[in-house]
Order: structure tokens, then C-alpha cells, then sequence
């Protein structure tokens, strides 16, 4: 078979998406934040990185980028979810974003956008200051009256904070170099100085202010209760910063934006201690406290971007209802899209009819495949062999197969097996196992074995059932969700293989490509069965089995 020429890579604009990104981070101060998100592999970090980040940093413009899963990335493949890789310290991931924002908070000083009375202000709003204040300040001879206001206090703590940061460091903070300084009056030098020592005084009132609640942190975690307040405690300084950034924002003079990816990485993020909350808690309270500042009073340009379908429809409902963000939901590229990018360039038109059945047009199986061409290509070069491209994508498969399907469904296997046991010990509630549910029978002997047994048998029930529907689940046809109370849907979510889409509500696998290897891991799991299995797998089928067709769309289904 003849193959397409080797040609370099590129990263292909998509007009449309961007400009509508482009659209919403033009503005210095938006009432919602923005959430890009959809399945893996759709191309969402090449956009913001490639296309979008390099403008946004030119000019007025500075944005910051956090993508919480880089501790982690080096665990995995592009493939997997971060619910499956080894969870990240909340601690690093708050580390992340604080030092991101306190260095956009820096540069905004150095604009002259962030004053020393904005600080106070915006902190003064939120926070009793006068006994952190009177903490921070020195115990010496000269003690402070008690009827001090907050204003004094503040012009003292600086100015004592002010005596501690040498010439060198400001420069540093501020990026100054000699000429810079050289360049600066006194006036401006001391002003600079001054909200530079504001900006570092703050940080320490929020301190001070976190220990005196460490206790009461501690407390809440080891009760399980729950305080809106100790919560939202742990997030006081970025969410400052924040603030102090949007209200700095200023059309063609200082135009920050926040950039964080993988924002689904903090719901699984660890905790070493009991003096901070949970990673969830972290994750609802900032995102909470970003969505009002923008309702209360507009947030600079807030874009989160993730592939967890939990973002998709179920987060929109926890945090108030269906249009509290901004969704921009991206697929990749149609068919058609692909066709036009790839063929010739890439891939002949005989090589892209067999890609379009098999694979689909997701740009990262496109990319990989690609790669994978160039390498046998190269390789057949050197010891004079030849493969066909039907050889190469069987080969792809096979790695998909391996490399990324087969050690997610282990890990759904687990999941279910953890919810027999859960079953067996009473932490399950009767609302999930309703009469007629197909998982409403596990063992009901405490036997590892059994348990792993009705799991895989759960799960080859419930593959059968998408098999059966086409891979097109309209989750909200009946609008009762029921789909969602089924604990293999959740665990393939979980894993990363299922995506739940907004719009059309579809519940379906990431990719044509992991549709088709879900489908030989059925027929292989039903091939390897002995006859006692394969009997009891028919007759859970014909009992117990699940049966969604009633929620596939009729009219315009393909």
C-alpha cells in the first residue's frame, strides 16, 4: 500500500473555538468563569498552550497557567485519568497556585495596578486585621494603644515590614534590573517599595490568621463536621489575590487572566495532616469563591480546563445551576475536519478510509498513529521489510489495548469489587440497590474470589448493554439519570474510558478507538470463559441483565 510522505508535524489553528476563547479573555473583568472541557486527547492543552497562551502574554496582557497534574504526568500515559495515578499533595498543588499568583500579584505592583491601599482595603473587607496586625508588629518599647484603628496599625505593620525587604529583593520581586532602578525616582522607588511591603504583609495576616483556625480545622476533620468558614479559610490568600488582581485590571494597561488545567486534580489531592481540609473541600471552595467574585463584583478572566465529565453537567448543578459557568464543550474535530487536515499531508485517502472506521478523527490518536507510521516506516527502511498501514493500526490497537484500556477496566474491576464489599458491610443505602437492579445481588460471603467474579460478570453485563445501544446512551432521556446510580457507569467514568457530554447528553467512551477496544475486551473476557461462567454470564443477561436501549435517541441517531 502506497503511504503519505513523512512531513513534520503541525499544530492546526481551529478559528472558531479560539475566537470564542479569545472573545472571553479580551475582556479585563468577566461576570463567570470559563470552563473548556471535554473527552481526552480533543487537543484542549495544545490549544491554550500553543495557540492562545503565546497572545495572552504580549502587551498589557499576563496570564498565569497552573496545570495541577504536572507532579503526577510522569506517572502515566496521555491516556489515563488522574483518579487512577498516584494523587498529588494538596499542599504542592496549593504551592502551585499561590506562587503563580503571587507572582501575577507582583508584576501588577510593578504596573503600578496594586497598591499598598487597595491591599488594605481589600483585606480590611474580609478580615478582622487588628489582632494579626498587632501580632506581626514588634513588642518593643513603643506599644501600640489599644484604640488604634486598622488604618494605623496597617501604615505601621508596613512600614516595619518595609525596613525588613533590602533593595536587592525588591528589584527581584518587582524584575527590575539595574537600569530599571536606575531609571526610578525616589518617590516611585519608595512607592514601589512600599506596595511591595503591603503585598508581603498580607501574606503574613493571612498566616497568622490560618494557625489560630489550625485547631479548629483539625477538630472539623476529626468530627466530620462541616464549616463554610474554616473551609473557605484555606483558600483566603489566593482568593485575595485574586481579587486584588481583578480590581486591578485595566483595559490596554494590565489585563490578567487565570489559566488552570487538570482543575479535577485537586478532588483527589492528599492531605499528610489534619490541620488543613480536605482536597474536595479545597476544590468547592475555590471554585465557589470564584464564581462570587465574578456574580458580586467581575473576576478577571477565569478559564478552567479538564476531561473529567463530572464538569460536564453534574458541577454545574452542585454549584447552583445549569449556566453558573461558561461552557465550552470541544469534541475535536468531525470527520470531515480531519479529512480535510490529514489527507495527503498525512495520511493518503485510502489509509484515512480505514482510520475514519477504526479510530475516528480524535487528533491524539491521529498524532500517535502518525508517529507510529514515521517509526515502522524508518524501521522498514533499515532492514528492508515492508508493512502495510492495515499492519500499523492493528498494532496501534493493540497498544491501546494494552497499554491504556486493559489496566483501566483492571482498575474498574477493583472499583466494583471495593462496592460488593461496601455492599457486604452495610455502607451502601437501599436507594442503591432498588428492586430490579442489576447489581442489587452481590456476594453475600465475605470471599475476595466471589467478589471479583461478580464484578468482572458486572461489568461484561454492563459493556454488553452499550454494545446493545450502539455506544449512545441519552442519559437524560427520561430525565431520571437512572444510568448513573449503575456502579459500573461510575467506575468507567472514574477510569477515564466513559465521558458523559453535555450537549447532546450522551453517555459514550472517549474515542472510536476505545469504543472498539472495549469491544474486544467483551469478546475476549466471553472467549476465555469456562462453561459454568458463560452459562451464569447468559443467564444474568437474560434475568438480571442491564437494558438501555429505551434511552437511545430515535429520531436523527446514528
Amino acid at each position: 500500500m502506497k503511504m503519505a510522505a513523512k512531513k513534520a508535524w503541525r499544530i492546526i489553528p481551529r478559528p472558531l473555538l479560539e475566537t470564542i476563547i479569545n472573545n472571553h479573555a479580551q475582556h479585563h473583568r468577566v461576570p463567570q468563569p470559563l470552563l473548556l472541557h471535554g473527552p481526552r486527547g480533543v487537543g484542549k492543552t495544545t490549544l491554550i498552550l500553543e495557540r492562545l497562551l503565546p497572545d495572552w502574554n504580549k502587551g498589557p496582557h499576563l496570564t498565569g497557567y497552573v496545570d495541577f497534574a504536572d507532579p503526577i504526568k510522569a506517572h502515566h500515559g496521555p491516556w489515563a485519568s488522574w483518579s487512577t495515578c498516584p494523587s498529588p499533595a494538596l499542599s504542592d498543588c496549593r504551592e502551585t497556585l499561590e506562587q503563580c499568583l503571587e507572582s501575577m500579584a507582583e508584576k501588577g505592583v510593578s504596573a503600578g495596578a496594586i497598591t499598598s491601599q487597595q491591599i488594605f482595603a481589600t483585606l480590611n473587607k474580609w478580615h478582622g486585621l487588628t489582632a494579626a496586625l498587632r501580632r506581626v508588629l514588634p513588642q518593643g518599647k513603643s506599644r501600640v494603644p489599644n484604640r488604634t484603628s486598622p488604618a494605623v496599625l496597617w501604615d505601621r505593620a508596613v512600614f516595619t515590614v518595609s525596613g525588613q525587604c533590602g533593595a536587592a529583593e525588591v528589584g527581584r520581586i518587582l524584575g527590575l534590573g539595574e537600569k530599571e532602578k536606575s531609571g526610578l525616582s525616589s518617590e516611585e522607588a519608595s512607592y514601589l517599595k512600599e506596595s511591595v511591603a503591603a503585598l508581603k504583609l498580607a501574606k503574613k495576616v493571612i498566616e497568622v490568621q490560618r494557625g489560630w483556625r489550625a485547631n479548629a480545622i483539625a477538630h472539623m476533620n476529626r468530627t466530620g463536621v462541616f464549616s463554610r468558614t474554616l473551609t473557605h479559610s484555606c483558600t483566603d490568600w489566593p482568593c485575595l489575590l485574586l481579587e486584588l488582581l481583578s480590581q486591578a485590571a485595566e483595559i490596554d494597561h494590565f489585563q490578567p487572566k487565570l489559566v488552570i488545567n487538570n482543575i479535577e486534580v485537586l478532588k483527589h489531592a492528599t492531605v499528610s495532616d489534619e490541620l488543613s481540609v480536605s482536597g474536595p473541600q479545597y476544590h468547592d471552595s475555590l471554585i465557589w469563591r470564584i464564581i462570587s467574585l465574578g456574580a458580586n463584583e467581575r473576576t478577571l478572566p477565569v478559564i478552567l480546563v479538564t476531561s473529567d465529565s463530572y464538569y460536564s453537567y453534574e458541577a454545574f448543578l452542585e454549584f447552583g445551576y445549569m449556566e453558573i459557568f461558561i461552557s465550552r464543550e470541544t469534541f475535536g474535530w468531525t470527520p470531515q475536519e480531519a479529512k480535510m487536515h490529514m489527507v495527503t499531508d498525512y495520511f493518503s485517502h485510502s489509509e484515512w478510509k480505514v482510520i475514519a472506521e477504526v479510530l475516528g478523527p480524535n487528533p491524539r490518536h491521529l498524532f500517535e498513529l502518525y508517529a507510529l507510521k514515521q517509526a515502522i516506516i524508518t524501521r522498514n527502511q533499515q532492514k528492508t521489510r515492508t508493512s502495510t498501514f492495515e499492519d500499523i493500526l492493528d498494532a496501534y490497537i493493540a497498544y491501546l489495548q494494552i497499554t491504556v484500556v486493559n489496566p483501566a477496566l483492571d482498575r474498574a474491576l477493583e472499583i466494583l469489587q471495593k462496592f460488593a464489599i461496601d455492599v457486604y458491610n452495610g455502607k451502601v443505602s437501599e436507594d442503591k440497590l432498588r428492586f430490579g437492579a442489576p447489581w442489587r445481588h452481590p456476594p453475600q460471603i465475605d470471599d475476595p474470589k466471589l467478589h471479583m467474579e461478580w464484578a468482572k460478570l458486572q461489568l461484561m453485563d454492563f459493556v454488553q448493554s452499550l454494545v446493545n445501544t450502539e455506544f449512545g446512551v441519552n442519559y437524560r432521556s427520561d430525565y431520571s439519570e437512572e444510568i448513573f446510580d449503575d456502579p459500573s457507569t461510575v467506575a468507567l467514568l472514574q477510569v477515564g474510558l466513559l465521558y458523559a457530554q453535555r450537549d447532546p447528553p450522551f453517555l459514550r467512551p472517549i474515542s472510536k478507538g476505545i469504543q472498539r477496544c472495549l469491544v474486544r475486551w467483551l469478546v475476549q473476557q466471553r472467549t476465555h470463559m469456562n462453561f459454568r461462567n458463560l452459562i451464569h454470564f447468559v443467564w444474568h443477561r437474560i434475568i438480571r441483565g442491564r437494558y438501555y436501549r429505551h434511552l437511545m435517541v430515535q429520531i436523527g441517531y446514528k
